[in-house]
């Protein structure tokens, strides 16, 4: 019989859709349970193979004492799963702050089901590398890590070759979401897992929600020879997919089988050029990223599956222009939403 451990790199090797959750809330901005439950219903349905929770895309905010809400909104989503009899999703945890919450963190989310924790170094904007890697390690040793490039527009920092090359030598590391939507920055990380010998073991997952198809379609190999060591990005954990994931679930299978055949489409092609449009209206490209929570929510909200576009911070709405940039891609991109799809089943979702 596999380890836990083996049973999670399995799957996370195997290339998955993980949609990174956003947050219901009610107009009082209130936790809405019910909400709540029918989007992990319709990630479930639409086919997901993970769920990341606590992350950036359900809001950092949760993770304030005063706010209360990380514990409530990782039982629940774990509450759900195990309801529907879903034992090959993998959870994931967002993990924030300095080593003492970070591994306050992971403690509970192991205490509520979840595999791995996806962890976030925002916090610790100035630390210098060795402490960097000191609090990765003292997390690791509390749960197996998704490791995280951020980009540094919502938070993250630059994080170069040498972290990622001594990042991936803690034995617990499982994955990387790498997401600084830079192509400079990405390679750094993959040729990291490149020369650290650790592809058959760590799971790269794109996080450039810029570059999705692209990301997934190409074999990153350094070094002229044919038989060079390489890796692939094997699937996906991105804020994008948290609307429209039916779509998601059949571009990755898309996606692997062009790459099983060694052909690429142009047709892929173009729809890597559709999707980056949409998302530059999702994510507010044109506002430094400023709505892209905002963003998410009104897809779900045209959809029926939120109530209405509230973030815990009153602040975050939709940025001037944003709105008819969304009516703009809806309309031009008709394949690209599964609002059919979240029709047909919505009742059932929201019961």
């Amino acid at each position: 019989m596999i380890s836990e451990l083996e049973w999670l790199r399995k799957r996370l090797l195997a290339g998955r859709v993980i949609p990174a959750c956003p947050l219901a809330l009610t107009a009082k901005r209130r936790f809405d349970e019910r909400r709540q439950r029918a989007l992990i219903r319709y990630y479930l349905a639409a086919g997901a193979g993970g769920l990341a929770v606590g992350v950036h895309t359900t809001q950092f905010e949760i993770h304030d004492a005063t706010v209360g809400l990380y514990r409530p909104v990782l039982e629940l989503v774990s509450q759900v799963v195990q309801n529907n009899d879903k034992d090959d999703i993998v959870r994931i945890a967002g993990l924030v702050g300095d080593t003492a919450q970070a591994i306050h963190e992971a403690a509970l989310a192991r205490s509520l089901g979840y595999h791995c924790g996806l962890l976030s170094l925002s916090a610790l904007q100035d630390a210098r590398m060795a402490q960097l890697l000191a609090h990765c390690h003292a997390v690791a040793e509390v749960i197996p890590l998704f490791g995280f490039y951020l980009q540094p527009a919502v938070g993250g920092r630059v994080l170069p070759y040498r972290f990622w090359r001594q990042f991936v030598e803690i034995e617990n590391v499982v994955a990387i979401k790498i997401a600084p939507f830079n192509r400079y920055q990405t390679l750094d990380v993959l040729r990291a897992v490149v020369d650290s010998g650790r592809g058959d073991e760590i799971a790269l997952y794109t996080g450039n929600d810029d570059n999705i198809v692209n990301d997934l379609l190409t074999g990153y190999r350094f070094g002229g020879e044919a038989n060079a060591a390489g890796v692939r990005i094997a699937g996906g954990l991105l804020g994008h997919w948290a609307v429209w994931t039916r779509r998601a679930v059949e571009l990755l299978a898309q996606c692997q089988q062009a790459r099983r055949q060694e052909v690429i489409p142009a047709r892929l092609l173009t729809l890597n050029a559709q999707i980056t449009d949409c998302n530059a209206a999702f994510f507010d490209a044109a506002n430094h990223f400023a709505g892209c929570i905002a963003g998410i929510h009104e897809v779900l909200r045209r959809q029926g599956l939120m109530a209405g576009r509230w973030c815990l911070d009153a602040g975050q709405e939709l940025s001037p222009g944003q709105l008819a940039e969304i009516d703009r891609v809806y309309a031009a991109y008709p394949h690209l939403n599964d609002d059919a799809f979240v029709a047909e089943h919505l009742d059932e979702w929201l019961a």
